[in-house]
């Protein structure tokens, strides 16, 4: 099946080296009239579109948004009504924390034809990279992917968030970073032990890869001292403690 004029693809890049997009989607941006790019893409993607296609950047990150969401999405709009064949370009997965929904909601008001094709995401991809299965036989059964920037609230974290110090598995949080100190003093008074395996990732496309593992009582500590920038990935569960890299991750990648 290839790419019909008019139609907006919500294409997931993945999360890491270029060659992690799906077959699918590099097809996609093989053929596309534009690629409309979002923030933590892989930059070699962008050699797969053609030379003749036009390339526009509309990246989101906090406080760094080249346009707002409903402009981005009516830009979407207007270009495949246009008769354009359009990539939407977003790093990890679309509809994970990508706002890829809401693109999808204003494509579908508007008429246009789109076809969404999944991405790996930094839940998962983020942590196996840095050798942190997010669900492990005999250690975690399931995994539950968190935002820690929700607008609603007075610091940020879901009404809901004590809750999640009870649930078996491993806690994911995404956007969290700067809010670290707060949602581990959180997870501990909500009943969290305090020697519970934690990690900050720092990994995928992002531009100070790095990975610290700890403890809920000392996580905070450690990452301040490494440095972390965001974006960055936390774990909170046994997984955690896990580090299944190769000796000579080197030399295979």
């Amino acid at each position: 099946m290839s790419a019909a004029p008019g139609t907006v693809y919500l294409v997931g890049a993945g999360c890491g080296r270029a060659d992690l997009i799906t077959v699918r989607g590099l097809r996609l941006l093989q053929g596309c009239d534009i690629v409309v790019y979002d923030d933590l893409i892989a930059p070699e993607l962008l050699d797969a579109v053609p030379v003749q296609a036009k390339r526009l950047y509309m990246g989101k990150r906090k406080k760094k948004h080249s346009a707002a969401q409903a402009e981005i999405s009516a830009q979407l709009v207007e270009l495949a009504k246009k008769g354009k064949t359009v990539v939407r370009l977003k790093g990890g997965d679309p509809f994970v924390f990508g706002r890829g929904g809401e693109e999808a909601l204003a494509l579908q008001a508007a008429g246009v034809p789109f076809e969404v094709v999944p991405g790996i995401t930094s839940p998962i991809a983020v942590p196996a990279l840095a050798g942190i299965p997010v669900t492990h036989r005999g250690v975690s059964q399931s995994f539950h992917v968190v935002t820690a920037h929700t607008a609603d609230t007075e610091d940020g974290l879901p009404a809901y968030f004590d809750d999640l110090a009870h649930l078996p598995g491993t806690l994911v949080f995404l956007m969290g970073l700067s809010r670290l100190e707060i949602i581990v003093r959180r997870l501990m008074e909500a009943g969290k032990p305090v020697d519970t395996p934690t990690a900050v990732l720092s990994g995928g496309n992002a531009p100070h890869p790095a990975a610290v593992r700890g403890t809920l009582g000392d996580i905070a500590k450690k990452t301040r001292a490494a440095n972390v920038q965001p974006p960055a990935v936390i774990l909170v569960g046994g997984v955690a403690a896990l580090e299944l890299t190769s000796q000579n991750k080197e030399e295979i990648q």
